[in-house]
């Protein structure tokens, strides 16, 4: 939905008067240059998984396992509400915002305590490339172009227990132009640390390069601890990650690989290395219908154990705006591994499998 100014006649006319009538000033000319744009997303379906670990009360394992069936919201993609606009300042420079914040369609609660808990920023862009300033999401979700399944929640996070999935704050990103093909995004997240510059801090880049129906993307990025250091694969270390699509008629490829390391890991007995591959496809079996299959493997160092993954699914579009869904998957696990399909995990080395279907729909 497009918000821009009024410019009629009447209007003009009418608002000029009333204005600067009562601002007592002598009438001026103005024009529209401004719009607003209301969008969003509401995706909802249905959940299963199973030998999904079960915990007592203090949260320790059992050692018992059970299926899981819910209602589900986020799978395919986040539900989400934005406002975003842009201004023309002339001679090629404009500036923009976006306001944008996710939630949850099964019960109408947000994924954070922020208003805008997904990104907020404002920026100016011009033929040197454009800077944002505020909070968006980490520069590692860029992998999105290189997931067969668009990042659902099977997908490449699995295999990283949600490693590319991080948002950021105090964000100062710069992106180029594009040049023959290249571009590239520069990203950091400030920690606000008196005394540190690196206690908390996010930094990234992220590359890409295209040319016919070929797309290379390579991406670097560390998430610093309290202390500025990198003490969890997860959620404390170094992250690479190199790939590429390729596209031709109905069929699109893909392939990557990512390396996590985590140097200031404590114990000497947990892993501090964690290496990922995979391939997939996408085929437009009609314009309405596209398959997709994912092979992932990740492997822990330290004798942590390894895991596969392998998802099958499909997007069916009833509409430009509304989609159906449908993914299964499987994960298997070795050694003290313990992945899930999806975010319940299984006992270490256990296998577990998962489905859901559901609705997206986007205005």
């Amino acid at each position: 939905m497009l918000f821009a100014k009024p410019t009629g006649a009447p209007f003009k006319a009418l608002a000029t008067t009333a204005v600067f009538g009562l601002l007592g000033l002598g009438a001026v000319s103005t024009q529209a240059q401004t719009n607003v744009t209301i969008y969003g997303r509401v995706d909802a379906g249905v959940d299963y998984q199973n030998n999904v670990a079960l915990k007592d009360a203090n949260g320790n394992l059992t050692g018992a396992t059970g299926s899981k069936l819910a209602a589900s919201g986020n799978q395919w993609g986040t539900s989400m509400i934005g406002f975003k606009g842009n201004e023309d300042l002339g001679g090629g420079l404009s500036a923009f915002f976006l306001l944008e914040s996710g939630f949850d369609a099964t019960n109408g609660t947000t994924n954070g305590t922020a208003l805008f808990n997904r990104r907020s920023y404002v920026g100016l862009s011009g033929s040197a490339g454009s800077i944002k300033l505020g909070k968006n999401l980490f520069i590692v979700n860029d992998v999105w172009s290189l997931d067969p399944t668009g990042q659902q929640f099977m997908s490449t996070q699995s295999l990283v227990n949600g490693r590319s999935w991080p948002g950021a704050n105090n964000v100062i990103e710069y992106q180029t132009p594009t040049w023959g093909g290249f571009n590239a995004t520069l990203q950091t997240s400030l920690g606000e640390q008196a005394g540190s510059t690196k206690a908390g801090r996010k930094d990234g880049i992220s590359l890409v390069y295209t040319t016919g129906g070929l797309e290379l993307r390579g991406i670097y990025d560390v998430i610093r601890d309290a202390n500025g250091l990198y003490t969890n694969l997860y959620t404390a270390s170094k992250d690479l990650i190199v790939g590429g699509t390729y596209t031709a008629d109905k069929l699109k490829l893909f392939a990557g690989y990512e390396n996590i390391s985590a140097p200031d890991t404590v114990a000497a007995t947990d892993p501090d290395k964690l290496n990922h591959y995979w391939l997939g496809v996408n085929y437009a079996v009609t314009p309405a219908l596209t398959l997709i299959g994912a092979a992932y493997h990740s492997k822990l160092n330290h004798d942590a154990g390894s895991a596969n993954l392998f998802v099958l699914g499909g997007n069916y579009n009833l509409s430009k705006r509304t989609l159906l869904y449908a993914s299964v998957g499987t994960v298997q696990n070795k050694g003290k591994a313990d992945f899930a399909t999806e975010f319940d995990n299984p006992l270490p080395g256990h296998a577990q499998s998962g489905a859901y279907a559901g609705i997206s729909h986007t205005f």
